[in-house]
């Protein structure tokens, strides 16, 4: 519009205005693709105070079927020292039996978690799910609808998982879940780049021993006060690693990133994915 008119016409911030009524047409905003970087920037989680109070949580499903009729995996996260359970379930489970597959391996290891982070899987959101939680004073966060981001906790832990256990399979071959207990004990004594340990070293205090590595062998006094302040120190150095990834890994994102604020009142066009159901 503006090279059409300027070979007849021309007036004082004559870009500007042909910029500033083309940006006001509704056809023009509803029709034109979008070449300009995602609006907001990167806004991380809270770093936890402790362990196993903030968690997340996802499913990998349709794994192939086992002989012990299982066909996926849930994975439960601890944000702050990164351990991971991984749970061999079936995917016609209902949120009755998770419930108490989860009283059984977290609650009775860990206590009753503060909040949970998860998408929108059918057995999160469902009633039952919710008032098991609410009795049990644990919030839960859900992630909005097609943004997977908001759990990158999970979503990042499946992804090691799924290598793992693909390398599991080639080498030794058998049935997945007859490999998914070394799986979680590797991972969790593996180092973390976020932390700068193992997640079992941030959870109990010290590496587990294993055939590489027999250090620390006897009975470690747990009760004094040197072994408490070690601990302590331990977790703020976990909590202060934790936070500068997540400041640089927001630095990376927000450099593809733009600001944006609304008021109250503003009209937007809102972004839908026909193929998706969403009308």
């Amino acid at each position: 519009m503006y090279q059409d008119l300027r070979k007849d016409y021309w007036w004082p911030d004559m870009k500007f205005n042909v910029m500033q009524y083309v940006n006001k047409c509704l056809t023009c905003a509803q029709v034109k693709a979008e070449h300009q970087k995602p609006y907001g920037y990167v806004q991380p989680l809270e770093v936890p105070e402790w362990k196993w109070e903030h968690i997340t949580m996802d499913f990998i499903t349709k794994l192939p079927l086992t002989v012990k009729r299982h066909d996926a995996i849930w994975v439960i996260v601890d944000r702050l020292t990164k351990s991971a359970h991984f749970l061999p379930i079936r995917e016609t489970y209902t949120s009755e039996k998770l419930s108490e597959l989860f009283m059984k391996e977290i609650i009775t290891r860990h206590g009753v978690p503060v909040s949970i982070v998860s998408d929108r899987n059918t057995r999160f959101v469902s009633r039952f799910w919710k008032q098991f939680h609410e009795s049990m004073g644990t919030r839960l966060n859900i992630s909005t609808a097609y943004h997977p981001q908001t759990d990158g906790q999970s979503e990042r832990t499946i992804q090691t998982l799924e290598d793992m256990l693909r390398a599991c399979i080639i080498d030794f071959g058998g049935s997945w879940d007859d490999h998914l207990p070394l799986v979680e004990f590797s991972y969790n004594n593996s180092y973390h780049a976020s932390i700068g340990m193992p997640p079992y070293e941030a959870l109990y205090g010290r590496r587990c021993r294993t055939p590489v590595c027999w250090g620390g062998v006897g009975q470690k006094e747990v009760g004094s006060k040197a072994a408490v302040l070690d601990l302590t120190e331990k977790l703020q150095l976990v909590k202060a690693r934790m936070k500068a990834a997540q400041d640089r890994q927001k630095s990376y994102a927000d450099k593809r990133r733009r600001p944006i604020e609304f008021e109250v009142g503003d009209q937007v066009l809102l972004k839908v994915s026909p193929w998706k159901g969403i009308i």
